[in-house]
This record gives structure tokens, C-alpha cells and sequence, in this order.
């Protein structure tokens, strides 16, 4: 089997047997797409699958290392070679799998970017003065703080999976996982005037919509619209730093460990498989805790 027909293959695999999200799809395409170039760039062109080695592998792991990648995505890049080699050894294609015996490079633990309680308060102020779809974008801002929620989760969210009365939203995250987020009462409010003129965005256009953030236009906001509106917003109300849907997400679990919050409750809230995910959050808050030491103590 030549690699292009193993790779169309293993993505229709992803896309209708494991019910991979159109996104998921995208980024194995792009990660395996990049080592077949390199290896025709190089010289080591593998027409069939059944010819790529370990050795090649490892040379490719080598050039994105060379080429000042991150260990992060050299390791995303392993582990979609892996998942594809998997799959051909499921079918039968490849005896072998290139990439067994080969580690992943260790991950570097960044400390997360988050803002401050004042400026957090200064961004979801902001579109208080602005006109047309102010509501929404507070409403958007709000629903991004209050519930922790990934960029691709908020735009996927429809009137159904809001309860306003019990303060809930339904998110369905990676995996096409489901979970309950909070709606603290500023969400909610902001949420409801959203409602409002969401209506009459509809009815002026003659449209209708399941979808819960609208543009202009009436069709659903994008995460490119959404990511722009974050930081359009946040260099508006100058708020320092690069601002961007997950940087609210940070700051969301930063802020509820700060104040107390349990560590277990933040990983479901936040709708981590694991826990050792949330665990960076706690070296941000240990960090705090150290200066604030420093800076009071007699003997810091």
C-alpha cells in the first residue's frame, strides 16, 4: 500500500469508525503529512508504507529537534505516527510498527499564563462600551471566566445545553466527552441580555439558529471569531500580555485554587482525564504563595 492510501485510510478511520472531531482529523493529517515530506525532502522517500524504518523515523524526529520545535510537539508528531502505525499493524498492512522502542521526549512543564483578578475584572467590563453585539461579546467573555470552557467548546454550544435557572451548561469537550460547567450569576445575567438581542438579530434577518453565540449574520461564531474578540477586548482595556480564549481558562482554575477550591473539583469543572493535568495550576498558586513570602517576611 502506498503511504498516501495508508494515510487517507487511517484518516477515515479516525473520522468515521473513532468518531474524530473535524479539528482531530486536521492535526494527524498535517502531523503524519509533515514527516512524508521530510522524507522525500531528504532523500529517503517511502512510496510504500511497508518501507519506512525505525531509522527513518528517528531521523525525522531528529530534523524537527534540529529545526527548534518544542519537545511538546516533537512528541504530538511521535504519537501520531505511532496511532497511524498502530492502525496499519491492526490491518495487517505492517508486520512491524517503526515506531516500538522509541521514547517520547520528556514534556517541558510551562507555567501557564493567566491574569490577574483586576484584570480579568478590566476585560469582561470592557464591551459595556461598546454598541452593536455588546451583549453578546460580554455575554461570550463571561461564559468563557465563569465556566473554564475551551474555545471550540463555547462555540459549540446551543440554546439546549443552557439551564439558567440551575446555573448549568452542558459542554461536550475532547473526546466528545460531556460535562457540567457553572454559570456563576454574572454569566448568567450577561447570558440572558445576549437572549434578548439574539432574538431580535434573528427575526430582523429572518433566520433561525440552534446555536447559542451568533455573528453579525446569524450563523454561528467561529473560534477564529471568538479568539479575535478576546483579544480585541483585552488591548481595548489594557490588559498586559497576549490574551486568548485559553489564557481565561488558566486564569478560571488559577483563580478558583487560589481562593480554596479542591484540586478534584477543578479537574472535572475543567474536564481533565487527568489529574496530573491540573497539577501545573498548583505551581502557579505555590509560586504566588512564595513571593507573597518573600515579600512579607522578616527573614525572606
Amino acid at each position: 500500500m502506498n503511504v498516501q492510501e495508508a494515510l487517507a485510510a487511517f484518516l477515515t478511520h479516525l473520522r468515521d469508525e473513532r468518531d474524530a472531531s473535524p479539528h482531530t482529523v486536521k492535526s494527524y493529517r498535517e502531523d503524519l503529512q509533515q514527516a512524508l515530506e521530510y522524507w522525500e525532502s531528504s532523500g529517503q522517500g517511502a512510496t510504500l508504507v511497508n518501507t519506512i524504518t525505525t531509522r527513518q523515523v528517528r531521523a525525522y524526529l531528529a530534523w524537527l529537534h534540529q529545526q527548534g520545535y518544542s519537545r511538546s510537539t516533537i512528541a504530538r508528531r511521535l504519537a501520531a505516527l505511532r496511532a497511524w502505525f498502530r492502525f496499519l499493524c491492526r490491518q495487517e498492512v505492517l508486520e512491524e510498527n517503526p515506531t516500538e522502542g522509541i521514547r517520547s521526549p520528556r514534556r517541558e512543564q510551562r507555567i501557564p499564563a493567566f491574569l490577574t483578578e483586576t484584570d480579568t475584572e478590566k476585560l469582561l467590563a470592557y464591551p459595556h462600551r461598546q454598541g452593536r453585539l455588546a451583549a453578546r461579546d460580554r455575554a461570550l467573555l463571561e461564559v468563557l471566566y465563569s465556566a473554564g470552557l475551551r474555545v471550540s467548546e463555547l462555540v459549540g454550544l446551543t440554546l439546549e445545553d443552557i439551564d439558567l435557572e440551575g446555573g448549568t451548561v452542558m459542554v461536550r469537550g475532547k473526546g466528545k466527552k460531556e460535562r457540567l460547567a457553572i454559570l456563576g450569576p454574572a454569566a448568567q445575567r450577561a447570558v440572558r441580555d445576549w437572549l434578548e438581542e439574539r432574538g431580535q438579530l434573528l427575526a430582523r434577518l429572518g433566520r433561525q439558529s440552534a446555536a447559542l453565540f451568533l455573528n453579525k449574520n446569524a450563523t454561528p461564531l467561529t473560534d477564529r471569531g471568538v479568539r479575535h474578540l478576546v483579544r480585541k477586548y483585552s488591548v481595548q482595556a489594557a490588559v498586559p500580555g497576549r490574551v486568548t480564549p485559553h489564557v481565561l481558562r488558566h486564569t478560571f482554575a488559577t483563580h478558583l485554587l487560589d481562593r480554596g477550591a479542591d484540586i478534584r473539583a477543578v479537574q472535572e469543572l475543567l474536564g481533565h482525564a487527568s489529574l496530573s493535568t491540573t497539577q501545573i495550576y498548583t505551581h502557579v498558586t505555590t509560586r504566588r504563595l512564595q513571593d507573597k513570602y518573600r515579600a512579607a517576611h522578616p527573614r525572606a
